[in-house]
């Protein structure tokens, strides 16, 4: 099979338009059908059905647009080994984590990272959806349950508690409750239980719920959480990840803390050698190390 027919295929499946993909491929629309028509007639098969509004792809285009999304993304992972240096650390790393992992903790420690490696290009993914690092959906990810994947090499990195915590401002103005029971005086803020979240918070959630809350706030994710607590709002289901960065917060009911919950770091075993995602792992674990250091001077823990 021509591997140019299929890298003008691609282009234009991806774009749904012969106009579209002869723009970014640098070729007249006449040129990119002729292609197409001929890698049609060499597989004997229809890939696309032709409308005023752009182009579908038949069942058997859908086929081929599946082989060739994956051989893209092989492609892609080859080059980056290839241009990983062995000296230095640049180029492009997509690192996919939850988003309350990402805003709250990962992003405002990002700097150090830079600072150290300028040349150095993230692209964060937010998505509490898990990405397909196999298939190089992203290049790394952190999750706070073990990857199930193959092909990956796995680091715990961390666990992390899921509890109750208040700003001191409500607590004086609302009183701290001394029961689980007592939540029914208070509003409560947590995830909603259709958001996509760690096991053991939405097993908490659902327990805090049965006493009945007087109020309740439900966000679909930790930094909105954060942020109604921060704001006096109410009592409020965290990790602890986030609250060890603001120590003004409060711990309500440490007793109703979860167990303790795993953080993994993942990557493709293709990513093995990589420097970038070596200069990742490290500046991820070197940030936990520190922290828990600081945190241990302070006897916090």
């Amino acid at each position: 099979m021509d591997w140019d027919k299929l890298r003008i295929f691609h282009a234009v499946a991806d774009a749904g338009s012969l106009t579209h993909a002869g723009d970014k491929l640098n070729l007249s629309q006449s040129a990119v059908s002729r292609q197409i028509r001929a890698l049609e007639e060499s597989l004997h098969s229809t890939l696309f059905h032709r409308h005023a509004r752009g182009l579908i792809l038949t069942e058997q285009g859908e086929l081929l647009f599946d082989a060739t999304k994956a051989m893209t993304k092989r492609l892609d992972a080859a080059a980056a080994r290839i241009r990983d240096s062995e000296e230095e650390v640049f180029g492009d790393l997509r690192v996919t984590t939850t988003f309350g992992f990402g805003t709250l903790w990962l992003a405002p420690r990002l700097a150090k990272l830079y600072e150290k490696y300028p040349d150095l290009k993230i692209d964060l993914m937010l998505e509490e959806r898990v990405l397909d690092l196999p298939m190089r959906e992203a290049d790394v990810a952190i999750r706070m349950k073990e990857p199930s994947q193959a092909d990956l090499i796995r680091k715990r990195l961390m666990q992390v508690t899921m509890g109750l915590y208040a700003s001191r401002n409500y607590l004086d103005r609302n009183g701290t409750p001394e029961s689980a029971e007592d939540i029914a005086d208070h509003r409560l803020i947590c995830q909603n239980e259709s958001a996509a979240q760690v096991g053991a918070s939405a097993q908490l959630v659902r327990h805090l719920l049965t006493f009945s809350p007087q109020s309740l706030l439900t966000v679909n994710n930790y930094f909105g959480v954060l942020q109604g607590v921060l704001n006096d709002l109410g009592i409020g289901v965290l990790p602890s990840y986030v609250t060890e960065d603001f120590p003004d917060l409060v711990p309500v009911l440490p007793e109703t803390a979860t167990a303790d919950v795993p953080v993994f770091l993942a990557y493709p075993e293709e990513l093995r050698h990589s420097k970038r995602i070596a200069a990742f792992r490290d500046f991820v674990q070197d940030e936990i190390i520190s922290h828990r250091k600081q945190l241990r001077e302070m006897g916090k823990i």
